[in-house]
């Protein structure tokens, strides 16, 4: 008898737990899971990159330091400004999003970057391409939003994307060369 007790007890635990969390929606269990997932991989992604823009902001030099480091810092004021935003949607669909460092390694596909030393222009670079590959990830999320009906979270995705193709610009355009290819 004491077996079955625990088992409710514990049954009964779990639905409170789910339900704490659960924000009404009209947008039902599938989408919501669908957008979670989507969002949740790209607040891994978001808080990947601002550690990796900041670690180039905190490792810049040569003659290009003051102008490149001022950039950094900003692009990563903006990537560090979504977290909340996106963290947030999640959980006003009813959601649950990252809780751990560990959660962000889990999901995040964007690569850390622990060299001892990487050239400006390779910093540059490889920033560039980490913004580009985010700006395609937005997109696709932007999709499963809009099979599921996600209006809000979309409309905050085509902001995102614009400021990451405007962070792809800048890092294009500081890192070309004096032709006028960017080669």
């Amino acid at each position: 008898m004491k077996d079955a007790s625990s088992k409710s007890d514990a049954a009964s635990l779990k639905r409170r737990q789910l339900a704490a969390t659960t924000t009404p929606t009209d947008l039902g269990a599938k989408a919501v899971r669908d957008i979670a997932g989507a969002m949740n991989a790209i607040l891994a992604d978001v808080f990947a990159l601002y550690l990796k823009t900041k670690n180039f902001h905190w490792h810049m030099s040569g003659p290009h330091f003051r102008d490149y480091h001022l950039l950094l810092d900003e692009q990563a004021d903006q990537l560090y400004a979504m977290t909340d935003p996106i963290a947030e949607r999640v959980r006003k669909l009813g959601g649950t999003t990252l809780r751990s460092i560990g959660g962000i390694a889990r999901l995040q596909r964007i690569d850390d970057n622990d060299a001892e030393y990487v050239e400006p222009e390779d910093m540059l670079a490889e920033l560039r391409e980490d913004n580009l590959a985010m700006v395609a990830r937005l997109r696709e999320a932007h999709g499963v939003c809009d099979e599921r009906r996600d209006v809000a979270t979309a409309s905050l995705i085509e902001e995102w994307i614009d400021e990451g193709e405007r962070r792809v610009w800048f890092l294009f355009e500081a890192s070309r060369r004096a032709d006028s290819t960017g080669r």
